[in-house]
């Protein structure tokens, strides 16, 4: 395996410089396959072929420097300590070895809105590889994991096979989006392929369908979310470490509201006209709602505010029916 020392441009608490390349697939099973594809049809899965030599086998595998300053995102995400210790941990395991990052799978269990996939993104952001998001309450087919057999009119690989065959790294974050939502109904398991893609020994040989192809997904960082955990497979679930998501306190909302406050802000041009900091009757109202509602009730309220010509945001230019529909329960 090369080694290479790369540091990633994104905007992050801290840098995880990329420092392994590794093969993601066997250019000679590629090629096998290829050289026995009929001289007609079959279109669709010789270019993808084509396209996997391409590229190469070659895909980064990030590797931790040191320890991560992780305080702002502790503080943007109080109510998820629990969840970045585990990352921590990980980070630890890896900072004084040659292995690459690897995370145990996890899932982000608890009410809607709490900011579980915002959890997701900003663990995506921290480490660099960037985010696939795979919605499964939208699913409507029950290879969108695995991939479809090539057989089939329209089949195409499935997200795996993408994230780490079109994307740049071996160990890629993969959201499984309320994966209590897939469809029980789907003529194929949606969760089938998962039995091994969590399982680190099978998963570095994973098949899909369409290209048919062993594929190392050893590497992927995987995230998923639920508002239940009833509607979950045990074994799946015996696969990953839970963690069960409660609603922030009523000053952790307040902390929240005023780190998106900030956020927004410095985000954009317009947001240089507005005060520094919210005002605390704002931060009252806004810590009554779900971290999913008080970004769409501050635009609102940013908005309101330039039409009356002020510089700050007031109670009253917040939404009043989006505050009754998204509150939440606090921990007191």
């Amino acid at each position: 395996m090369e080694s290479r020392s790369l540091v990633p441009q994104h905007s992050s608490t801290f840098k995880l410089p990329i420092a392994n390349l590794r093969n993601v697939f066997c250019p000679h099973d590629v090629e096998r396959k290829l050289a026995k594809l009929p001289g007609k049809d079959h279109e669709s899965l010789r270019t993808t072929y084509e396209r996997m030599l391409e590229r190469g086998p070659e895909r980064f595998q990030v590797k931790p420097s040191g320890l991560p300053h992780m305080a702002a995102l502790y503080g943007e995400l109080p109510n998820f300590t629990d969840a970045l210790d585990d990352i921590k941990r990980h980070v630890a395991l890896a900072q004084d070895c040659c292995d690459g990052l690897a995370v145990t799978p996890m899932l982000l269990l608890g009410p809607p809105g709490i900011g579980k996939t915002h959890f997701a993104r900003k663990l995506a952001e921290l480490l660099g590889t960037g985010m696939n998001l795979v919605p499964m309450s939208s699913m409507t087919a029950g290879w969108l994991l695995s991939g479809a057999s090539s057989q089939w009119k329209g089949a195409k690989p499935g997200k795996v096979f993408e994230a780490l065959v079109e994307g740049q790294y071996a160990n890629p974050v993969i959201v499984v989006d309320e994966i209590d939502k897939a469809s029980a109904d789907a003529q194929y398991d949606p969760l089938g392929s998962l039995y091994s893609l969590l399982e680190h020994d099978t998963a570095g040989a994973f098949m899909d369908e369409f290209a048919e192809v062993a594929i190392d997904a050893s590497q992927v960082i995987w995230i998923m979310t639920a508002n239940d955990e009833r509607f979950i497979p045990e074994p799946i679930l015996n696969r990953m470490n839970v963690f069960e998501i409660e609603p922030p306190s009523l000053e952790a909302a307040r902390q929240i509201a005023g780190n998106l406050y900030r956020t927004i802000r410095s985000e954009h041009g317009w947001g240089q006209v507005f005060a520094p900091e919210p005002g605390d009757d704002l931060l009252d109202l806004l810590a009554e709602l779900a971290p999913r509602e008080m970004r769409r009730a501050l635009m609102t309220g940013f908005g309101n505010a330039r039409l009356d010509q002020r510089d700050s945001i007031t109670p009253d230019d917040l939404p009043k029916s989006g505050s009754a529909r998204g509150k939440i329960g606090f921990i007191q």
